[in-house]
């Protein structure tokens, strides 16, 4: 129970900053008392709890987009930049942005889970996608807001965040880079990112739930998988609060070398045997 509520704390944390919460959680499965891998489908489920956190925050800007959308979908014609056309627009991009997850996903799952939980693995994309981030924050204009999503933006969007399919990438991080690239606000990233996530998240998390007790993938008990998503959802909402104020003024770089140095501190540990 005290593993699973550290893991809950864990993925609160991590989940929304661009540092891979599914890194955190596969490395600190080595440190924990039982000394193994709390699995995709743990960490899957727990993720549920997070993105709970994003409808809770952004709750009027979800209830907006879907009542927009709704309405489109039966007719209904807005004035070109009106808010209820953005907000409809907005779907149309989230839609757009999900599909590559969703197929890649759908379609690599198995290799993913077999081939992509190693910690060299994990602590090379840490290192790599962490100066890319870096490198793209630092040269990215800072022009563009939502109203200038596109489908070209949406694709792109939505293949960074395949990406984090492989545990290191992180979905934020990811997302937000190719943000930067694309010439968007720090703040409008970051604000995509999260909208983005809800489907492909959600998704992702109840196929693994449903398939947990049929299959018994997980390796905690329901009760403790339970308190660990709950526990997600409580930091995380208080993690997507701070952060979206700290990117209003200050830049990526902390993540940027936070990640260099855990991933380079794995790799040392990985080199003298003290994890395998």
């Amino acid at each position: 129970m005290l593993e699973a509520i550290f893991l809950g704390i864990l993925q609160g944390l991590t989940e929304f900053l661009p540092i891979s919460s599914s890194a955190h959680i596969r490395l600190a499965g080595e440190f924990l008392p039982s000394a193994q891998d709390p699995g995709a489908t743990f960490t899957a489920i727990m993720q549920i709890g997070t993105e709970i956190a994003v409808l809770l925050y952004f709750r009027k800007e979800l209830i907006a987009i879907f009542f927009a959308a709704f309405r489109w979908l039966t007719g209904k014609r807005f004035e070109t930049g009106s808010e209820e056309s953005k907000s409809a627009k907005l779907a149309l991009w989230i839609l757009v942005g999900s599909i590559p997850i969703f197929v890649l996903g759908f379609v690599g799952q198995s290799y993913i889970r077999d081939n992509f939980r190693s910690l060299y693995l994990i602590a090379a994309t840490l290192i790599i996608f962490g100066l890319l981030l870096g490198w793209l924050d630092r040269k990215g204009s800072k022009l563009k807001t939502l109203d200038s999503l596109n489908t070209r933006d949406g694709i792109a969007y939505g293949l960074a965040q395949a990406l984090a399919l492989i545990p290191g990438v992180s979905r934020s991080g990811a997302t937000i880079a190719m943000g930067r690239m694309l010439g968007y606000r720090r703040e409008s990233a970051l604000r995509y990112s999260f909208l983005l996530a809800i489907p492909a998240v959600l998704g992702s998390g109840l196929y693994e739930l449903i398939n947990s007790f049929s299959e018994q993938t997980n390796n905690f008990s329901n009760f403790e998988t339970v308190i660990s998503t709950l526990t997600a959802f409580a930091v995380g909402y208080l993690v997507i609060s701070w952060l979206m104020k700290f990117v209003t003024y200050r830049s990526f770089m902390p993540f940027v070398v936070y990640r260099v140095v855990l991933g380079s501190a794995i790799l040392v540990l990985l080199s003298t045997g003290q994890i395998s």
